[in-house]
């Protein structure tokens, strides 16, 4: 499990892309700094196992089912992604619960400056569109972030200063790609409430009951 507050940056060394999956070298500091095989490390919000690691390193295998869910084959060598070791028991909790299981992708279609902070519009389908709420929380790319505003089309985040320049927002241009996680919290709600619909007698109270 992860919080959505990015570590650090780190960028992309060498993609080896198979005929239905790949693997990944990425450059990287503080999160190799405790390093063992196996652990778990958010990639732009993509959960990876580490297969490998070294000084300012680490290596990880993407399958075809991530690749096919993710923004990942838009990556190239040199790409800044963000990374997040996952949460320790004992750590803050600064965020919103994330899995690093991504939903789905969207494209973003605005970014606009408003005094020290920088506004992303970003369109997706509706079957992500459908889980997110205004003032909800979104995981964009592995950032836990607000939702300032949502449509049947797109949402908006802003992003201050801080972590513009801690992540790869900083680089990204209309048009990116992105990887969206929505909140876990609804994702469960929404199969109960999906569930209690299709049972007859559904009444105001069984609603009630599942809060």
């Amino acid at each position: 499990m992860f919080t959505g507050i990015s570590e650090e940056k780190g960028k992309i060394k060498r993609i080896n892309r198979g005929a239905a999956s790949c693997s990944v070298e990425i450059e990287a500091g503080l999160v190799t700094e405790d390093c063992k095989i196996g652990d778990s490390i958010s990639v732009n919000g993509i959960c990876l196992t580490v297969t490998e690691f070294g000084e300012n390193y680490f290596k990880a295998d993407l399958m075809n089912e991530t690749i096919s869910r993710t923004a990942y084959s838009e990556l190239t060598v040199g790409s800044s992604v963000n990374l997040e070791r996952a949460m320790r028991a004992d750590g803050r909790f600064g965020g919103h619960i994330v899995s690093g299981h991504i939903d789905g992708t969207g494209r973003i279609s605005e970014i606009r400056k408003d005094g020290n902070a920088v506004w992303f519009s970003i369109t997706a389908d509706s079957s992500i569109l459908d889980g997110i709420v205004e003032k909800g929380s979104v995981a964009i790319d592995g950032i836990s972030l607000t939702v300032a505003d949502v449509d049947d089309r797109s949402f908006k985040v802003s992003l201050i200063p801080h972590t513009m320049s801690l992540t790869s927002f900083s680089e990204r241009k209309v048009g990116d790609k992105v990887n969206i996680e929505n909140d876990v919290i609804g994702k469960y709600i929404s199969k109960a409430l999906g569930k209690e619909k299709r049972k007859p007698g559904l009444t105001m109270e069984s609603l009630a009951g599942l809060i």
